[in-house]
């Protein structure tokens, strides 16, 4: 009986609250409603605080009220997990308010929707470059900003997300090997190389350094060992090479031995195709 009570109880205060709130809406005292938005959002009522601030930025428009109501407009989306809405209105602010209170906050707050919008690096990227260039552009406004050490982590977060792409690019053309049929006017060994030496060359700071090198490493070994008689010297050399600048950078690298193993066949043959020509 007490349960049946507390429900109907909770059900009337809803109603009632549901009734007070379609009130406001269709209220004209706009600077009841400025406020009761303000209550909803610091309450964490975002859903009722936005229906309220989408009118009040444009009946307010010029005022100051406007300029905390677009804001606060904008985080109410991204509170919501409304990323790409919570962009747009932040976006807004700082094109309007260029100087404005809440301009950093709102560049801040912009460039992590869109850095939380940043898909799996399987798919296209375009959202992800697009949150590095909001990101930089926070620290070029803001260079002194307490915030500047999180926005350069989700920068580098990012900047990992796109050589996670390009590792995986090209970890493609290294398994379809001496396939011809994607790769009709070249060589999935060399698309391999070139697409991790462009990684390598765009992010130098990367985490994937050292499996990108590794990738090259063995893609010129592979290359050296199906090329023709007159090329092979050169790129069993250029493979002893490789190796040689893989120990200088990753003495202790987890793929130490599979890297001394190349060397080995490589110096091999090397000797015996020296001996054979003399």
């Amino acid at each position: 009986m007490k349960k049946a009570l507390t429900i109907a109880l909770i059900s009337v205060l809803m109603l009632s609250s549901c009734n007070s709130y379609n009130k406001l809406l269709k209220s004209t005292d706009y600077g009841y409603k400025y406020e009761a938005a303000k209550e909803y959002y610091f309450a964490g009522q975002y859903t009722w605080s936005y229906q309220l601030l989408e009118e009040l930025i444009m009946v307010m428009k010029g005022s100051d009220r406007a300029e905390e109501s677009l804001f606060m407009l904008g985080m109410c989306f991204y509170n919501l997990r409304d990323y790409e809405t919570a962009a747009m209105y932040l976006d807004r602010y700082t094109k309007t308010y260029t100087k404005g209170e809440y301009t950093e906050l709102a560049r801040y707050y912009s460039g992590k929707a869109s850095y939380m919008q940043s898909p799996d690096p399987r798919l296209d990227q375009s959202p992800t470059y697009a949150a590095l260039n909001k990101l930089q552009d926070f620290l070029e406004f803001h260079p002194y900003s307490e915030l500047s050490e999180e926005v350069n982590d989700m920068m580098y977060d990012l900047q990992n997300r796109l050589v996670q792409k390009e590792y995986e690019n090209a970890q493609l053309y290294y398994n379809l090997g001496t396939y011809v049929g994607n790769c009709p006017s070249g060589n999935n060994y060399e698309a391999c190389i070139i697409t991790a030496e462009n990684a390598l060359k765009t992010f130098p700071y990367t985490r994937l350094r050292e499996d990108l090198y590794m990738l090259i490493l063995r893609s010129r070994y592979e290359l050296a060992q199906r090329s023709v008689q007159e090329k092979r010297d050169e790129r069993f050399q250029q493979t002893i090479d490789e190796y040689y600048g893989f120990k200088n950078e990753f003495p202790d690298s987890k793929y130490s031995k599979e890297a001394d193993q190349i060397f080995k066949r490589c110096t091999k043959v090397k000797v015996m195709e020296d001996k054979a020509m003399n």
